[in-house]
């Protein structure tokens, strides 16, 4: 069998020219999550796609400071593989950078920048699909999602989702290419978050007992949430296909006071409900409710204006993908690995499963190259993950 010509996917280990200096215009944009604003990012995109023909919708937040994006290329109508990728990257800000992260930078058979691995080197091997995708006669369609936001919590394909049949329509397949070193993916835990507000009385320290302390019912609250925890390491649901078998639940921040004199009136606390995909975080939440009314009905026998207000900030489901179903086969019949993997952190993919797509992940590089310094991804992964779309765009045609 003849070798791959030059340029072409996995040509000598290295992605397409085409591929690579998509992946350098898409680092050159710093869509850091936090930014006000980004949509030139998105806007580029657009315009690369419907320059080969396809059909784009632009999806802009409600701010308008945010776009995503749906795309076709193909026959239109319901059907074919959807590519899924987010364009936003976490901040630089206290990193060390040996090289400048907002430019790409190859050394030693690696790409350097922000958002290599997570996720630009997918988005730009997705976009280096469709393009080439746009040149072929297809009997079923490639269609794309381009996210943002995806880093505080999937908050724009949660946002995005609802246009999907009425856009390009709904996929039989969808990919998502988080970094899973191109093993096929088909289990990750749903995610959670809440903000917890404990509201108390200011009053000089010393006079301390006569007034509610909020730090203390934060305190509370927090052996309440450390409780629940061994709850489920004793009584939940298990899936030992993951690291820690168990839905999980973790305090990340907690803030009051002003002054060791002054009694703090409040004090907030941010956790997370880490969920296996068969228990939903409702009834862990619930309890975790009940055991903070408690301590409420408590307090306020002596101190009426304690309070503890639990609020939503995000969430986005779990995946539980069928191992053996046929967007997992249709991955591995492209050359990614097998058996399937589950992963311990969260994607999209829950989001298009429950939208009634079958999906899984699956991309290159590995998420412990993602988010540090000097990120970077090895260019026989992006040779690989542009050779094994391309034997999925050849499935459609």
């Amino acid at each position: 069998m003849a070798g791959p010509e030059a340029g072409s996917p996995g040509c000598g280990g290295r992605p397409s020219a085409e591929a690579l200096g998509i992946l350098d215009r898409l680092i050159a944009f710093p869509s850091v999550v936090t930014a006000e604003r980004y949509t030139d990012i998105a806007e580029y995109a657009a315009e690369l796609l419907a320059g080969h023909g396809a059909e784009v919708h632009r999806l802009p937040n409600r701010t308008g400071t945010r776009t995503g994006l749906f795309a076709r290329v193909g026959p239109a109508g319901p059907g074919g593989v959807l590519l899924s990728a987010h364009l936003d990257v976490v901040p630089v800000a206290g990193q060390g950078w040996t090289t400048d992260p907002f430019r790409m930078t190859e050394r030693d058979g690696k790409v350097y920048g922000r958002g290599t691995t997570d996720m630009k080197g997918y988005a730009a091997l997705a976009l280096a699909a469709a393009v080439r995708a746009s040149r072929m006669e297809l009997s079923r369609p490639l269609k794309l999602s381009l996210s943002y936001d995806e880093e505080v919590g999937c908050v724009g394909i949660a946002e995005m989702i609802g246009a999907l049949e009425t856009t390009i329509g709904r996929p039989d397949h969808a990919v998502i290419g988080e970094p899973t070193g191109l093993e096929v993916a088909v289990g990750h835990k749903g995610k959670a978050s809440y903000r917890v507000v404990c509201r108390g009385e200011a009053g000089h320290s010393s006079d301390a007992p006569r007034f509610m302390n909020a730090l203390h019912l934060a305190a509370d609250v927090v052996a309440i949430l450390r409780a629940e925890q061994e709850r489920l390491t004793r009584e939940g649901a298990r899936d030992e296909a993951y690291g820690v078998a168990t839905s999980t639940i973790h305090v990340g921040t907690l803030q009051g006071g002003s002054a060791l004199n002054i009694v703090p009136s409040e004090a907030v606390l941010e956790f997370e409900i880490r969920h296996l995909a068969g228990e939903p975080p409702a009834a862990i939440l619930a309890r975790i409710e009940e055991a903070a009314s408690r301590v409420v009905e408590q307090a306020r026998k002596t101190h009426p204006a304690a309070g503890i207000e639990i609020v939503p900030i995000g969430a986005y489901p779990g995946l539980d993908a069928d191992p053996a179903g046929a967007t997992a086969k249709l991955l591995q019949a492209a050359g990614a690995g097998a058996p399937p993997i589950k992963v311990s952190f969260g994607t999209e993919a829950g989001f298009f499963q429950a939208a009634g797509v079958p999906s899984v992940v699956c991309g290159p590089g590995s998420i412990d190259q993602g988010h540090k310094p000097d990120e970077f991804i090895a260019l026989g992964q992006l040779a690989a993950g542009e050779a094994m779309l391309e034997r999925v765009v050849a499935s459609l045609r």
